[in-house]
């Protein structure tokens, strides 16, 4: 069902909307429009341009938030503005201190690995570092030369070059060491090694003592920077942990006062030399439009009108759905539709009674029924998920036609009684048609039955609607209810071989010939009643040449959508033959013991895979053969723009 609503315009003194919105607002869900777009007519109005002090706050008790662990970001105690403000500082400024602290920690560890890197390679030098760069006459450099090369370097130049490499450390691709070499040579040396691939290492003089001692001395540092990190991590953690409820009433404050301060982004305000009002509009609710209305009836700072007719307001209603709990999870469905818009029926009801009819007649047994019923609604107390009060709900259907059907986890005749339904094997005669399981008799039959309802539906929204066009001429109107009940009958008529059909065929023709006609020219005789000029618009011979070819369209559209509900006995039959097969590979047949391994794996199987196809193809039924015919789904949700406040 729609929740009726109330177009509200509120004004006061501009410098008293922040007390408004807190003190009134604040307690009722509002859907707040643009005053200036719903004001286009009034003039001298400007927008109420205000920075909004509470964001930056916010942005830093929201960022410390989420760094809680996800269970305690939920949790939080009641402070007031001043508390919340001064709780958030003291948080950011011990925190700030600390990412201050680790940056600078962080950065020497960063160095530290660096020099530990270049280091490491060369720890085989048994020399002190600094005594190398006091030699006179000798030069030195560190760096690696790939391993095939070096091989190539000691067989057949390092002999006769006028230098020493010492080797350190070596891998499948690298050897890393320094070559020494006297300083008048050094150039010559160096082009020689760079001819052999040489990759020099620049070491920076802030080694000390050997190579070795100088890696341990940095691997020593690097553990103890790494402690202390983790210690300013530690007291971040316990800053956050020890004011975690503080936190999170800080954020729901700041929250809610900076929601309530974000009103004036939608608010106008008069251009007035003497004194400057604000203007805000939105819908309540009509309850909650009369609440507001006698609580702010004493206030003399604050105008409330209520607006009484809708089509004098510029905006479309939203809606706003309100359903007995147990049809409220189909909401979701009828959402991912379309939300019905203000003046349309809400099929919430509907679409929760027909698809969970439909599912237990496809999915009809008691024993997979009732596990339905068990894990759906396990389901929907324990996460809350609509699709599981959906899958419960389907499963109480399958229940009870698995009584009608007397089957239980396959074993068919399960119960003391003879079923009243057998969907695979009870079969009718017909005439013309001849034998056919009657089942599909039942589906078809059940399929005329919906898509007249479903014209009844369009009907009643159509005169909500003020659309006469839909109302009396297309082919879901009355127009098209007289027409294909019409059918109906004269299909019933004949197939039940009654007497009296060639008394009232005539008749019965007719009506389905004018309706024909009517719908062809739905579009003309819509203009007409609804006083358009001109009647027909475009070329008169065109119109007629399409308006033929759609009703033709239409004849077919009609045919297609009754054979669709065929699925319904199809499904039905397929989840018998489907259960059989799983006894029969269980030796079930014949009165033989059943493999329960083989029985519980099938049902198990069978209940996966047909539920699913089931549920996708009720949901198709409910959205193409149901819902397009009375339901357009054009709606825009009601969206409070502030959460109500206790």
């Amino acid at each position: 069902m729609i929740v009726k609503m109330k177009f509200l315009s509120i004004t006061g003194p501009k410098e008293d909307i922040g007390r408004v919105t807190e003190k009134y607002l604040s307690k009722y869900e509002i859907h707040l429009e643009n005053a200036l777009s719903e004001l286009k007519d009034v003039k001298n109005l400007m927008p109420y341009i205000q920075i909004n002090p509470y964001k930056e706050k916010l942005k830093m008790a929201e960022d410390y938030t989420a760094m809680l662990p996800e269970k305690s970001r939920t949790a939080g105690r009641d402070l007031p503005l001043e508390k919340a403000i001064q709780c958030v500082e003291e948080i950011d400024r011990t925190l700030s201190q600390c990412r201050e602290e680790r940056s600078q920690l962080e950065s020497r560890r960063n160095q530290c690995r660096e020099l530990l890197v270049k280091i490491e390679p060369f720890q085989d030098i048994p020399y002190n570092l600094s005594e190398l760069l006091e030699f006179k006459y000798i030069r030195f450099h560190f760096g690696k030369i790939p391993k095939e090369y070096f091989e190539k370097f000691e067989n057949y130049i390092y002999d006769n070059a006028n230098t020493i490499f010492y080797r350190c450390h070596s891998d499948d691709q690298f050897v890393w060491g320094i070559y020494f070499a006297p300083k008048e040579e050094l150039d010559k040396i160096d082009a020689l090694y760079s001819s052999m691939h040489f990759e020099r290492i620049f070491l920076p003089n802030k080694y000390e003592g050997t190579p070795e001692e100088a890696y341990r001395k940095l691997s020593d540092e690097i553990a103890k920077l790494d402690e202390q990190i983790s210690a300013c991590d530690r007291r971040m953690e316990e800053t956050l942990s020890g004011r975690a409820e503080e936190l999170v009433g800080a954020r729901d404050e700041l929250a809610a006062m900076s929601r309530n301060f974000d009103v004036r982004k939608l608010a106008a305000c008069t251009n007035s030399d003497s004194e400057t009002f604000y203007i805000l509009c939105g819908w309540m609710s009509e309850s909650d439009a009369k609440s507001f209305q006698k609580e702010v009836d004493g206030d003399k700072d604050l105008f409330c009108y209520v607006e009484d007719d809708n089509n004098n307001v510029l905006s479309q209603p939203p809606t706003k759905l309100k359903n007995p709990r147990i049809f409220r999870p189909f909401e979701m469905f009828v959402k991912m539709y379309g939300l019905p818009a203000y003046n349309e029926m809400d099929p919430t009801i509907f679409m929760a009674i027909s698809y969970s009819f439909i599912f237990g007649i496809m999915f009809g047994d008691v024993g997979q029924g009732a596990c339905l019923v068990v894990i759906g609604y396990l389901i929907y107390a324990l996460k809350k998920a609509p699709l599981g009060a959906i899958l419960g709900s389907a499963g109480i259907f399958s229940v009870i036609w698995g009584f009608i059907d007397n089957s239980f986890f396959g074993f068919e005749g399960f119960f003391p009684y003879e079923a009243l339904l057998h969907p695979k094997d009870d079969m009718i005669t017909l005439p013309i048609v001849g034998s056919i399981n009657i089942v599909f008799v039942l589906a078809i039959a059940f399929g005329m039955f919906m898509i007249l309802f479903t014209m009844i539906l369009n009907i009643i929204n159509s005169v909500k609607g003020k659309d006469k066009e839909n109302t009396w001429f297309s082919q879901n109107s009355v127009t098209g209810f007289v027409f294909y009940g019409a059918l109906v009958v004269v299909i019933f008529m004949v197939m039940g071989e009654s007497n009296r059909l060639a008394a009232v065929l005539p008749v019965l023709l007719a009506l389905i010939i004018i309706g024909l006609v009517i719908i062809m020219l739905k579009e003309m005789l819509g203009r007409i009643a609804s006083r358009k000029r001109p009647a027909i618009e475009g070329g008169k011979v065109m119109y007629f040449v399409q308006a033929f070819f759609e009703t033709f369209e239409t004849a077919l559209t009609f045919l297609s959508n009754t054979l669709s509900f065929v699925r319904i006995g199809a499904f039905a039959v397929r989840h018998v033959a489907m259960m059989e097969v799983v006894m029969m590979l269980a030796g079930a047949e014949n009165g033989g013991t059943p493999n329960m391994i083989v029985v519980v794996i099938g049902n198990a199987f069978v209940a996966l895979m047909e539920g699913l196809i089931v549920a996708i193809q009720v949901l198709r039924l409910e959205y193409y053969e149901m819902f397009s015919r009375f339901y357009k789904g054009n709606g825009r949700e009601f969206k409070p723009f502030l959460k109500k406040s206790k």
